[in-house]
């Protein structure tokens, strides 16, 4: 008697698989931003470092939750915070009493463990503040959906949107393009 084995081929990636090539990129990220630079301004290169690994974390998090995740940044400039959206309250505008913060995994930001960036209390950060956010919405909040994707309206992919970070003297524009949520950083001239 004859036996046969029957194998199966794998036709893609595990989410596990994903989240850890998504996790490997934004540590590589915030590892080449400081090489690309001189050292003058090693506060705005460190805000835009977490900024490129927030954008990173908020994605892997939407594919890992199955669930909406917004990166807000403030009206004043002062930060950003991560909140999880819904079909429902999707194109609710921004209400700190309301809003649906992301709890921070690593419990490292200020606001009870709520996933909230704020200059104004965070001392390695003092001088950086939020210049200006383009979203191809005209929105100033970047959002990824349940694979990953950069959303303007659930089931639409957005356009390509950057953030200015700025110290007064300098600038670092973080660029990330459209639906695929590919960060780019530059200098700005």
């Amino acid at each position: 008697m004859i036996h046969h084995r029957i194998q199966f081929g794998r036709n893609g990636y595990t989410l596990l698989e994903a989240m850890v090539f998504v996790s490997i990129m934004a540590i590589a990220a915030t590892l080449l931003v400081p090489h690309l630079t001189d050292r003058g301004d090693t506060e705005l290169q460190a805000a835009a470092r977490q900024l490129v690994s927030d954008i990173s974390w908020a994605q892997s998090d939407a594919v890992a939750s199955q669930e909406y995740r917004r990166l807000h940044f403030y009206d004043d400039g002062r930060g950003w915070c991560l909140l999880r959206v819904t079909d429902a309250t999707f194109e609710n505008a921004f209400d700190p009493a309301t809003a649906e913060f992301a709890s921070d995994p690593w419990r490292t930001r200020r606001g009870g463990g709520d996933f909230i960036v704020d200059f104004g209390i965070d001392d390695r950060f003092l001088e950086v503040q939020v210049a200006d956010v383009e979203m191809a919405d005209g929105s100033r909040a970047l959002t990824f959906d349940r694979m990953g994707g950069s959303v303007m309206a659930p089931g639409l992919g957005a356009g390509a949107g950057s953030v200015t970070l700025s110290d007064g003297t300098d600038s670092w524009r973080v660029e990330v393009a459209p639906v695929t949520g590919r960060v780019l950083v530059s200098r700005v001239p």
